[in-house]
């Protein structure tokens, strides 16, 4: 049976991949107490004992503000971690799948970034993802990267909860609507992961064989808004009968540690041709996340 090691399984992406895989393989779901990234050497002794067929890590430092002055923990996590992964991986003959972001870009122009576009971070953030792909990329093992945008979901802290809180809260929010992308349902990208290791997997063996499709992916809900028309669509969404007035504003206007890009599009026509996967436009993503 293949062994399947997810980590940061209690993060919003890994707990819906956790749940997503379940049939297909024996699911070991670790947290951060059994194999944190933070100790990247360490984590890498956790994987080669458990000797896993493939390895997920939903894992990654995700405070894009925080990482302007906490550089050596952001990257431990998003670039030495994913290297060590890679390293073991590649010993072992495992399949190394690893999320990324749409911040590898720098946000410029106004079409949706194809994976075969060149990289270029604006902040710190970015900058450490940009080097986890790299490390993977260089390390010879067969690997998926998975750049997605917008996440958000049930579980942990990200736009969506906090969201809903605040327009029931308060009389008036602020929100940007010059960045643009896709709102991307952890659960979206749970069962597009599942699929793309069912789609690989013979059936005879437990290890999968990626071959000429192994490489970097970008794996969005379909469509794309700005971050005032998703939290619009949330409000509209919300069973309460009053909500806080939104004010839209301009990135300018927002202050934050981290630059940001203004344009987040990303093409998923590779993941479509190569995979035959597409996942659904966000609105309906979201109208399913509102009901469960």
């Amino acid at each position: 049976m293949t062994r399947i090691a997810v980590i940061g399984s209690t993060g919003q992406v890994g707990w819906e991949v956790v749940r997503s895989l379940q049939g297909i393989g024996e699911v070991v779901a670790l947290t951060r107490q059994q194999c944190d990234l933070d100790d990247p050497a360490e984590a890498a002794r956790c994987i080669a004992e458990l000797r896993p067929d493939i390895v997920i890590n939903a894992a990654a430092y995700t405070a894009v503000d925080a990482a302007e002055t906490d550089r050596e923990t952001s990257r431990r996590v998003n670039a030495d971690g994913p290297r060590e992964l890679a390293t073991v991986c590649k010993k072992s003959g495992a399949t190394l799948i690893h999320y990324s972001t749409d911040y590898v870009f720098n946000g410029q122009g106004s079409r949706p970034y194809e994976t075969s576009d060149r990289p270029d971070p604006l902040n710190h953030y970015g900058a450490t993802k940009l080097a986890g792909e790299q490390a993977i990329q260089e390390s010879g093992a067969q690997h998926l990267i998975l750049r997605t945008s917008w996440v958000y979901g049930s579980r942990g802290k990200n736009f969506y909860s906090t969201m809903k809180r605040l327009l029931q809260e308060r009389e008036e929010v602020r929100v940007v609507a010059d960045q643009i992308g896709a709102p991307t349902w952890s659960r979206a990208i749970a069962a597009a992961t599942a699929a793309v290791i069912a789609k690989a997997w013979s059936g005879r063996a437990p290890h999968v064989e990626l071959g000429e499709r192994q490489g970097t992916y970008h794996l969005v809900n379909g469509g794309c808004c700005s971050w005032a028309d998703f939290a619009e669509t949330i409000a509209q969404s919300l069973a309460a009968s009053k909500t806080a007035r939104i004010v839209r504003i301009k990135t300018s206007e927002y202050s934050s540690a981290a630059v940001r890009p203004l344009n987040s599009r990303l093409s998923s026509s590779r993941l479509l041709n190569d995979w035959g996967i597409a996942l659904p436009p966000w609105r309906e993503s979201l109208e399913l996340a509102m009901e469960s």
